[in-house]
């Protein structure tokens, strides 16, 4: 074939297509609601149609005889209602990959957990079924976490209501009995007045403190502080209240360790490790406080001899609100504390630093070890000296 005639050939087959291939682009733009085998299909039929016409085209133009067109059209039209009826066997295909595919995506909005999706033909397929199983996975994880939260919080409520109505009754017996003059001791009834405002007034702080965490207002003063400062500061604040409990916190530690933090919030922290330690521990049991600096983490380690928590619960424990069994009030418990240092007993301390290691980019962890319980206060971001381990 001549190049003039290959170029009348090409020609007459680019303005065919065009031409097929507008009409099938209005087709689809009317079809566009419609399944995805029906928009498959009239893409394969206007692919085949183009062909045809193209092959009929060329050969009505190379003027063969008559019988050698028809011979061609005949082959040409037989070739392309195969190719449709095979199309339309793979838009089945298709369709029931979707179907299923749309069933899984139903399933996942109604809330149900979905862990496989019906066998996939092609890799595009599979790789959306796969997501929407891991999307399944992470929303059921997400919905399981939001249930422990609410019911924490549904807790919470009603541990933080049942004790501010204890010391607030207390209050008002011991007012009225002032007021009417049946106080026998009145010095006795004013200094246990004072004691229940400590603790209505440390469980508010507890509360403001909780509050600002959840709702991410925790604003940090962060800059280089001793480590040694920090837990030395606090071990001295909690040695009387150790003290009255005979109980004996040993803090023999370096003071070459920095860390990057707020101080007052760090102090805030290992305060309510060591208040938990100390309620919770028989009097003249020890307590440990360590510190260790290790591959550019330190970590403040409180361990006590307590008896432990148990293992079921162990994840629960830096949930607010959430308190072991029996329940860890002041009054219940035979290591209360009194005073300005007291725990508010609301079951918020350890849900604080954990909120408090958070906001440092930090984590505090818990375990069962022998006799008692360790807690780990690990802070990320540390400069120091020398790599040194404390206790």
């Amino acid at each position: 074939m001549s190049w003039p005639d290959l170029l009348q050939v090409a020609g007459l087959s680019l303005a065919i297509t065009l031409a097929i291939g507008g009409v099938a682009v209005a087709a689809l733009f009317v079809l566009r609601r419609s399944s995805l085998a029906v928009q498959v299909c009239v893409l394969v039929f206007a692919a085949v149609l183009a062909v045809i016409a193209s092959m009929v085209g060329a050969s009505w133009l190379m003027f063969i005889s008559a019988h050698d067109l028809t011979v061609a059209v005949n082959v040409a039209v037989l070739s392309g209602a195969v190719s449709l009826a095979l199309v339309a066997v793979l838009g089945l295909v298709v369709v029931r990959n979707t179907r299923s595919l749309s069933h899984a995506a139903r399933s996942i909005g109604a809330g149900e957990r979905v862990d496989a999706v019906g066998p996939q033909s092609g890799a595009e397929f599979r790789a959306l079924a796969a997501e929407l199983v891991a999307m399944s996975t992470k929303l059921a994880e997400s919905r399981e976490r939001e249930h422990r939260i609410e019911e924490s919080r549904r807790e919470l409520v009603a541990w933080i209501a049942h004790d501010l109505r204890t010391p607030l009754a207390g209050i008002m017996s011991m007012a009225e009995a002032l007021e009417d003059d049946l106080a026998t001791d009145p010095q006795r009834y004013h200094r246990q007045m004072r004691e229940q405002v400590s603790r209505l007034s440390a469980m508010v702080d507890d509360l403001f403190e909780l509050s600002k965490i959840d709702s991410g207002t925790l604003r940090l003063s962060l800059q280089d502080v001793s480590l040694y400062d920090v837990i030395s500061d606090t071990v001295a604040e909690l040695r009387p209240v150790s003290q009255g409990h005979e109980i004996r916190i040993e803090a023999g530690l370096d003071n070459d360790a920095v860390v990057h933090a707020d101080p007052r919030e760090l102090s805030r922290a290992i305060s309510n490790l060591l208040l938990n330690a100390i309620q919770h521990t028989p009097a003249g049991s020890p307590i440990t406080v360590a510190a260790s600096v290790v591959e550019g983490r330190a970590s403040v380690t409180v361990i006590d001899t307590g008896g432990g928590i148990d293992e079921d619960d162990l994840h629960r424990v830096f949930d607010p609100g959430w308190r072991g069994v029996p329940a860890r009030t002041p009054e219940q418990h035979p290591h209360s504390i009194s005073g300005p240092l007291r725990s508010s007993g609301a079951g918020l301390g350890l849900a604080i630093v954990r909120g408090i290691a958070t906001a440092h980019q930090g984590e505090v962890t818990v375990q069962n070890v022998a006799g008692g319980c360790r807690f780990d206060l690990i802070l990320p971001s540390v400069t120091h000296g020398r790599e040194e381990s404390f206790a």
